[in-house]
């Protein structure tokens, strides 16, 4: 099985809608930051999905179904083992199918378009489990239905599979191995978030301001709202090349609120060619809740 592009469009898409070989994803889910401040609500797409989704699509449930159920944080790395099974009961496996996931929006509700952060997250996942052929979809669900192309209400399955492949470890890094990057000048913390939250000027967690030592580069500026594609190759470069991102010396380790967007931003760094990237899972939802770890606000 040929490998597909890390990022594919709406027509390559279109054109292999009937491919065998496909299975399509839908991983929406949905932001909502509370009234009062704090974590945002959060809840599954499943619903969203029911009313329309791009035809042959099945719905990945990346709240309930491929998260640890047991951690006190969302969207942690749930176990091989439930993973695989889920993606093996979509149909998910082998060396004979290749994968491409979508999202239906937007990161936050009643936001514009800036990223498929969901699609990329399970991308992500699957590549973490040791399945590397897959793609998400620029422009996602968005995209698609404003082009006025076909949309389904119809439950769609693929035949089970046997989940295989071999866990890569390199691709997570976990609370100690943000700690020691502290004082490893040949690692690289990046900052998904906004430039806000970055500041220290926003209450989403526990405490505010971003992990000492990083950098900022908004995983919401790398796509245009109008026609939510990607910026070109030398424009995405500009942005991480300025914060040292693509140094070929340098690992690179992302970082978001629940490593949600950190994943999009690990993304286009693979596009841009930089390999050496890990996405810290726990994030500022599991950094901000340790009051010994230490934080840096931008001086006013």
């Amino acid at each position: 099985m040929s490998q597909v592009p890390l990022i594919v469009d709406t027509a390559w898409l279109a054109d292999r809608l009937d491919d065998p070989k496909l299975r399509l994803i839908d991983a929406t889910t949905f932001l909502k930051p509370p009234e009062s401040g704090g974590y945002y609500d959060v809840w599954s797409g499943r619903e969203a999905y029911n009313e329309g989704h791009i035809p042959g699509a099945v719905y990945a449930d990346l709240l309930h179904e491929l998260s640890d159920p047991d951690s006190e944080f969302p969207f942690t790395v749930p176990s091989r083992e439930r993973f695989s099974k889920k993606m093996g009961e979509l149909g998910v496996g082998g060396d004979d199918t290749y994968v491409v996931v979508y999202d239906q929006g937007n990161a936050i509700v009643g936001a514009p378009f800036i990223a498929s952060d969901w699609a990329s997250r399970l991308a992500w996942q699957l590549r973490y489990e040791g399945y590397g052929n897959v793609a998400v979809l620029e422009g996602g669900f968005v995209k698609w239905k404003e082009e006025g192309r076909s949309i389904s209400t119809e439950p769609a399955s693929y035949p089970e599979a046997t989940f295989t492949g071999e866990r890569r470890p390199e691709l997570l890094a976990t609370k100690e191995d943000v700690k020691d990057a502290l004082d490893d000048e040949n690692t690289i913390l990046l900052n998904s978030l906004s430039e806000a939250d970055f500041n220290g000027e926003t209450d989403t967690y526990a405490r505010s301001g971003h992990i000492p030592g990083s950098v900022n580069v908004f995983f919401g500026n790398l796509s245009d709202p109008e026609t939510k594609e990607l910026y070109n190759d030398e424009q995405l470069r500009d942005a991480f090349e300025k914060v040292g991102a693509l140094d070929p010396g340098k690992k690179v380790i992302t970082y978001c609120g629940s490593g949600i967007a950190a994943t999009w931003n690990a993304l286009l760094l693979n596009k841009l060619g930089k390999d050496n990237v890990a996405m810290y899972d726990g994030s500022m939802t599991e950094w901000t809740a340790d009051p010994l770890l230490p934080l840096d606000k931008k001086d006013k």
